[in-house]
């Protein structure tokens, strides 16, 4: 996951290290704010789950990395809150947030709605951010990814979720978001705002593997599977 905001800020760097930026006061009452909005919207749709992975057998323990558009966001923790009632275990979910200053607000939104977010993108603090995913795993996370976030290009899947899979080991799940009414912005990816009331349709797709010994030619031929099997759940 990354920040939908149209300008994030550089994040500050000190001694060579880039420092996610935090959100003050007014960015952490915007967060609480927020996390109401969440909660209030996400009671009023009328949500239709279809899995194609078997993340939603009770008896599941399996921890994966989901995979869906940029522009479906909003929608991935209550889609998780959902998948995972059924299982004995409870579930944690860590998502890669932007580390400049909206990040921030974003960040602080997700600890309020109890996700782990990871600062950082493909374009600032990607390797420390990637450590941090991976260390998440090992504390028993699952890991949620935007595959053409932070700045797409729109629908295009990037490396870093098949890079994620294979270093992890954990299988890849791209899952398929369908609002039946929601607004478009005016961002890079035409971000979608759920509206109240709304039945959003659901499905996992099939997991997709990372062999540990994939090459960049592997790499890459995973790359074109997993955008194509996302364009395919996703139809706009």
């Amino acid at each position: 996951m990354s920040d939908p905001g149209p300008h994030p800020q550089k994040p500050r760097a000190r001694s060579g290290v880039v420092v996610p930026e935090q959100p003050r006061w007014h960015g952490r009452l915007a967060a609480r704010i927020l996390h109401t909005l969440v909660l209030g919207l996400d009671a009023s749709i009328r949500w239709d789950l279809r899995d194609d992975s078997g993340f939603m057998a009770p008896g599941c323990t399996d921890r994966v990395i989901f995979t869906t558009w940029h522009n479906r966001l909003a929608l991935t923790l209550p889609i998780y809150w959902r998948a995972s009632r059924g299982h004995t275990v409870p579930r944690r979910l860590a998502t890669l947030v932007s580390a400049s200053r909206d990040g921030g607000l974003l960040a602080h939104t997700l600890t309020l709605l109890g996700a782990e977010p990871v600062r950082g993108s493909s374009s600032r603090r990607g390797a420390q951010a990637l450590r941090e995913l991976l260390a998440a795993t090992h504390r028993g996370c699952d890991i949620a990814l935007t595959p053409d976030g932070p700045r797409g290009p729109k629908y295009h899947a990037q490396e870093g979720a098949i890079l994620a899979a294979q270093l992890s080991g954990l299988p890849l799940i791209p899952v398929g978001c369908r609002l039946d009414w929601h607004r478009a912005l005016g961002s890079w990816d035409s971000f979608q705002v759920p509206l109240p009331f709304t039945r959003c349709q659901i499905r996992f797709g099939a997991r997709l593997l990372v062999p540990r010994e994939t090459d960049a030619g592997g790499r890459e031929e995973l790359r074109v599977e997993l955008e194509r099997r996302l364009r395919e759940l996703n139809p706009d």
